[in-house]
């Protein structure tokens, strides 16, 4: 399917299902190629997905009136990122966060349609990735974003922090 008109919107209580079943996509894209571990143990749940709805930092992407993507975007301080190892963020002013960015698989450029929307909204960005989530390193620095470090999420696993400035 083209792209045709893709469009963000705030994220509602009666798009669940479908980002749930985006979730579900997005964890059997990343087990098929070699990343079975990010996602895991129910991670991104409907509590942490009503959380994201409720305080207005849930979104999804819309394409020709069908839900192809979501994304979590919290404008503010991320707690996992007070720490960084092994480098430094570039700036230390108010930035958005992304999370949870995951794809339908029907349409490309969903990413990229993530971060053009993000960008509008502040002009400093932070998002991270595990380690064998290629797909999305590729994504986050072939828009330009500049590899910062290592941040540990809840639990202590690793991810490959990247920030950008417009």
């Amino acid at each position: 399917m083209s792209k045709g008109n893709m469009e963000i919107r705030k994220s509602t209580r009666e798009d669940i299902e479908q980002i749930m079943a985006i979730f579900t996509t997005a964890k059997e894209y990343m087990a098929a190629h070699g990343n079975k571990t990010q996602w895991g143990d129910g991670y991104p749940g409907e509590e942490i997905l009503k959380t994201d709805i409720d305080a207005g930092n849930s979104y999804v992407i819309v394409n020709n009136g069908m839900i192809v993507g979501t994304f979590s975007f919290i404008i503010g301080k991320e707690p996992t990122y007070q720490v960084i190892k092994n480098g430094k963020w570039t700036d230390d002013r108010l930035y958005g966060t992304i999370h949870r960015l995951a794809s339908s698989g029907i349409v490309k450029g969903i990413a990229r349609a993530c971060f053009e929307y993000c960008i509008k909204q502040i002009d400093y960005i932070r998002i991270d990735t595990h380690k064998d989530n290629i797909s999305m390193q590729t994504a986050i620095e072939r828009f330009g974003f500049h590899k910062c470090g290592n941040i540990y999420v809840k639990g202590g696993a690793e991810r490959i922090a990247y920030d950008y400035i417009s």
